[in-house]
This record gives C-alpha cells, structure tokens and sequence, in this order.
C-alpha cells in the first residue's frame, strides 16, 4: 500500500531481500517492493525516512491511510505501538531488479534502528517515506558546475554517503576524502574515476564516540590549489561545526561552498535532536 505524501515525497512499502556484514560496525540491507519502479533519487547523499516495527511488530505501524493526517496520528500513537522513525542515506539504487541499499552503523548499546539492522532478515517489512522525484529538496551534496576541488569528510554515520558521492565523481574531478571509522576492518575499498586521494582515519577502539583526530588531521592535511573549491562534511553534530569552522575561518573558504550536515549527536535520539531543532 502507498500514499501520496508531499511531492516530490511518498511512501514505499519494502522489504528486506538481502543483508550483508560490511565490517564490524556496519551492516548493508538490500530492500526491494513493487513501489519502487517509482522511486528515483539522483542524490549521493539523498536522506530517506525509514519507519521500522518494534520487536514482535510484523510490520511498521504508520496510519498511511489518512493521507495528509499521517504525521498527527502517528505522533499520538502510544510509544510501543508507534513505528521507530529513522533518517538514513540511500547507498545505491539499482533496476532489473529494482532494489535500494541502506548501511546501518551498528554500535553498543544499539538504538531502536541499530537492534532491527543487526537482526533483520530476509521478508522483514518496513515503510520508507522516498523521493518519487530524482532531483528533491532533501538532497545535499550539490557542488557548482565550476568546482575545480572536492573536499569531503564524514564519520562512521556518513560513510555511506561520503562513499557513495566519491564513487560518482566524474572521471578529472579532483577530491580530497577523510572517512573516519571506529576499527581498522570498517575501512572499505572504494573504486570511483575521480582524481582522489583518500584517507580512512580509524580511531582509538576505547572511545565509542568521536576524536577530535578528524580536526588534527584536516589541520595537517594539503589541499591541492583550487580556486573555487566544495566542500561536503557530515557526521556527529559538533565535530562538523567544528571542521566547518576550520574551512571557513582557517583556510579561507567561502561558507556558501561549504555543506555541512549534522547526522546525530551525542546522548541524544533523533526525536530529542528534532526537538531542539
């Protein structure tokens, strides 16, 4: 079952075809549905909606059916009944098949959406709220035809999306990518025909959050001479404050080529980081 929503926005109805172990702190499902020969998404960053069952929910609780009304009735529903709503990035959109792939950073203790990635299997139902348009307002990696230098940084949350955007670089496209990870086995191969020299920054396996390490090495790291660079940084909401003030202030970059975008914060749920929002 779909509903309209806000367009260029729709819900799909999906299911889990696939999962695959990436390393010790990410895990790739593969979903596929009938709706999805009408999903479309030009977007390396595009940022979906999923909406996932509680434990013993064979299916995600979202009054679809009320149209417009969905978003108040759901928020009224009562906390154990009402489907765990989760923002992640899409990895990869394929056809023939059509099928969709979303990485799930899995970390202790689990959050709603970590538990259900890390125990999901093949048939496991879902909703997703998704682009019905390819080229849609929740998109933002969004570089201007001149840029002569791409500059992109991204924890653990943002590697799908950092991966992703530097897979589809055009072949003369120069990059410069930090990925940082917690373990030395999270660190993926990536094969893209940009000019890109990039660096998996693996962090001290004690610290369960952040480093200030992605600073450190930014600070010592040399960018190639540009004149009208882009750059593109995600992950923990203080740690791409911080960079971004870096770029702006110590290297001289205009704020406007500068995209930045908090995935989660420490301590705090989503539903808490849209509060103070």
């Amino acid at each position: 079952m779909t509903t309209a929503v806000a367009a260029p926005f729709r819900f799909f109805s999906l299911q889990v075809v696939r999962t695959r172990r990436l390393g010790p702190s990410l895990v790739r499902v593969t979903f596929g549905g009938e709706d999805l020969h009408a999903f479309f998404s030009d977007g390396r960053d595009q940022s979906l909606s999923l909406f996932l069952p509680h434990p013993g929910q064979p299916e995600p609780v979202v009054p679809i059916e009320l149209g417009d009304g969905w978003w108040q009735a759901w928020r009224e529903l009562p906390d154990d009944v009402r489907a765990v709503m989760r923002s992640y990035t899409l990895r990869a959109l394929r056809r023939d098949p059509d099928e969709i792939d979303i990485d799930f950073v899995l970390h202790t203790p689990a959050g709603p959406a970590s538990a259900w990635a890390a125990r999901a299997a093949a048939g496991d139902r879902i909703l997703l709220l998704g682009p019905a348009v390819a080229d849609n307002r929740a998109i933002r990696f969004r570089p201007p035809v001149d840029t002569d230098l791409v500059v992109v940084w991204g924890d653990e949350s943002a590697v799908p999306a950092a991966c992703a955007i530097v897979e589809s670089l055009p072949a003369g496209t120069r990059a410069r990518v930090w990925l940082e990870v917690p373990h030395a086995a999270d660190v993926q191969d990536l094969v893209t025909e940009a000019d890109a020299e990039i660096t998996w920054l693996v962090r001290d396996e004690a610290r369960a959050e952040g480093s200030p390490m992605a600073l450190g090495a930014l600070r010592e790291g040399q960018l190639p001479p540009a004149e009208r660079p882009y750059v593109w940084i995600a992950g923990e909401s203080g740690c791409v404050k911080e960079l971004r003030r870096h770029f702006v202030r110590e290297r001289g970059i205009d704020r406007r080529s500068v995209t930045f975008v908090g995935y989660w914060r420490p301590g705090l749920s989503e539903e808490q980081l849209r509060e103070r929002e």
